[in-house]
């Protein structure tokens, strides 16, 4: 098979869909079988072409690009305009089975222009699928008709979790729409052999620094408790626009000596940020499925997290789910395992355990099968 893969936000640009799109492209190094193309971005104007594998190559466009982890509007646009000759010309030289899109919006614009010559998938990854998504509210109602048709053209639609695919279908009933779950790697992320016992709790939270995420919510629970006298320290992992904001609500709340606002910090370091804590706490309004919920259920800690899309697949015995979006409601769900240390121990158990079943081979295999399917069909 021959693949032409599209994804407007790849490493090092963008957070969790370029992340997960990269682990599955590792899983398909060395398949002599599948060949695949890789159609992105890069931070900087002009193209470049670097080879990850001898069966896959990346073909970046370049944008004047302000911040990786964040887009704004200009950059998407100008993204798409510069990448709509080099979609075109690899289409005309090679022969490619399918076209395989992350993002409906704006990738999937690309491969529905050419729905008629050849055929293509789409992976709903979360912020693509209109909902309660703060900052986009105005696209969803200007761009809800395209984003329809170019659901409705696709040969295959596919949700990260099932409260995505949910999501989808309150917005567009008819569709058929297929979940192969996300993943995440076992070997990189594991919990600590050795981790030091402290009666202070460790808090993460990991994600880009945007309103979805709900960072006054989690300070504020982190403000309640410690005022109740409750010993604890909260690390916030992320880079984006709320970084001066956030900071100076730190300071006014005078929680410098317990809040840890760090930016963003390199993919690699990661496993250790995250085995130097014991639990990981979102107050995230909407996800397709959390990649950093998965990395920290893999790296042994438990989770609280309010009410979002995925919760229902990652979250059992391992944490707790906050179904009032309050900062009341989350500074109480904090209190139970921090009262409690065996109840801890027991959800930073299950959290790895729940995590294995959540492998990148198992998505690759499973987009795989995919692949054949639409290629029988075509």
């Amino acid at each position: 098979m021959k693949i032409l893969m599209l994804n407007y936000e790849f490493p090092p640009i963008g957070g969790g869909a370029g992340q997960a799109h990269l682990a599955i492209l590792r899983q398909f190094i060395g398949q002599n079988d599948l060949q695949v193309d890789v159609l992105t971005s890069r931070p900087k104007p002009g193209f470049s072409v670097e080879k990850l594998s001898n069966n896959i190559a990346i073909h970046r466009v370049g944008v004047h690009k302000k911040n990786l982890h964040f887009w704004r509007k200009i950059e998407v646009v100008e993204w798409l305009a510069k990448a709509r000759q080099p979609y075109r010309l690899l289409i005309k030289e090679s022969r490619y089975d399918l076209v395989h899109a992350f993002f409906g919006l704006p990738t999937g614009w690309l491969c529905y222009k050419t729905a008629n010559r050849l055929p293509y998938i789409i992976s709903l990854r979360g912020s693509d699928v209109p909902g309660g998504h703060a900052r986009l509210q105005l696209e969803y109602k200007l761009l809800g008709g395209l984003l329809k048709r170019i659901w409705m053209k696709s040969t295959a639609l596919v949700a990260n979790s099932v409260g995505l695919k949910e999501r989808a279908l309150r917005f567009y009933p008819s569709a058929n729409i297929e979940i192969i779950l996300n993943g995440v790697d076992l070997n990189k992320f594991q919990p600590a052999s050795d981790k030091e016992k402290t009666s202070e709790l460790k808090l993460l939270t990991v994600g880009r620094l945007s309103v979805t995420k709900r960072f006054e919510m989690l300070i504020e629970a982190v403000d309640m408790l410690r005022r109740k006298g409750k010993t604890l320290r909260l690390t916030i992992v992320g880079g984006g626009g709320l970084f001066g904001p956030l900071k100076r609500l730190i300071r006014q709340k005078g929680l410098s000596d317990v809040i840890d606002l760090t930016g963003r910090i390199e993919d690699e370091k990661m496993p250790d940020i995250y085995r130097q804590h014991d639990l990981f706490v979102t107050a995230t309004m909407q996800e397709g499925m959390s990649n950093a919920m998965l990395e920290a259920m893999a790296s042994g800690l438990a989770i609280v997290t309010t009410r979002c899309e995925g919760v229902d697949e990652l979250v059992t015995d391992n944490g707790v789910v906050v179904e009032d979006p309050s900062a009341e409601a989350l500074a109480e769900a904090i209190n139970k395992p921090a009262e409690d240390r065996q109840l801890l121990k027991a959800m930073c158990v299950s959290a790895r355990r729940r995590a294995e079943r959540f492998g990148w081979d198992t998505v690759a295999r499973q987009y795989l099968e995919l692949y054949g399917r639409v290629c029988e069909r075509k």
